[in-house]
């Protein structure tokens, strides 16, 4: 979990004693209000896992909290790197990253690990797209087929929940092609860079009060959030 040591350490350059604000766990995504409003996908089994110091979250600093990201227990696990994004400033430029896999996609062997909506446009422009999935939709493949298909791809596209389930460092290993982490959970930090990503796809929120509010009412589809946050791009 090298990865995941050196993004939590990336924080001692900012303010890690700031306070968290408020910690929302919904259906599907996680929230939390450090210096910004950091999110992450919620891949718990929601009857199954105890939260540690549950109630008591907002007591905690950014960087206390930011270690539950090392934990195995996938509610603690997202709520860490919903903290570890509250922590970062969100940068780089305004770039939808479906529009540029569109465009860059064209006749080209893709590998997206991870269902997303621009699947069905990419299928029509890409020479290959292979999708993967540990829960797979029609069309897609399991997550093990990842193992043989990723190094064949001219581009790369991950999302940015594998860090919470600790399957990134893996996947980027076995990436050979234009490599993206992409997804609202990902962290705008160039410690993804030295783990060989070329492109850092995320999201800064822009009003976050009915960001955490759309969280706490069960949102759960990215466009349910679009008047609430803008899509970001960082390139090594």
């Amino acid at each position: 979990m090298k990865l995941i040591d050196d993004l939590i350490s990336d924080l001692s350059n900012v303010d890690t004693d700031a306070k968290i604000r408020d910690v929302h766990v919904g259906y599907t995504w996680i929230g939390v209000l450090g210096r910004n409003c950091g999110v992450a996908k919620n891949l718990g089994e929601r009857h199954d896992y105890m939260v540690r110091n549950i109630g008591r979250l907002t007591e905690k600093t950014a960087s206390e909290l930011a270690e539950y990201l090392k934990s195995w227990n996938m509610i603690e696990a997202g709520i860490g790197l919903a903290a570890v994004n509250s922590s970062v400033t969100p940068r780089g430029k305004e770039l939808n990253v479906t529009d540029f896999l569109l465009e860059n996609g064209v006749g080209k062997k893709i590998a997206m690990v991870g269902h997303f909506p621009m699947v069905n446009d990419l299928r029509k422009v890409a020479d290959e797209l292979w999708v993967f999935e540990r829960q797979p939709q029609k069309g897609d493949l399991p997550d093990t087929a990842a193992e043989h298909l990723i190094p064949q791809a001219d581009i790369v596209a991950i999302t940015s929940s594998s860090i919470v389930n600790k399957t990134i460092e893996r996947l980027l290993e076995l990436s050979q092609g234009f490599t993206i982490v992409l997804g609202p959970s990902t962290p705008m930090s160039e410690v993804l860079f030295d783990y060989g990503v070329d492109m850092i796809a995320g999201i800064r929120v822009t009003d976050e009060e009915r960001m955490m509010a759309k969280i706490a009412q069960g949102g759960g589809k990215v466009k349910q959030f679009k008047d609430v946050i803008e899509f970001l791009v960082m390139e090594r």
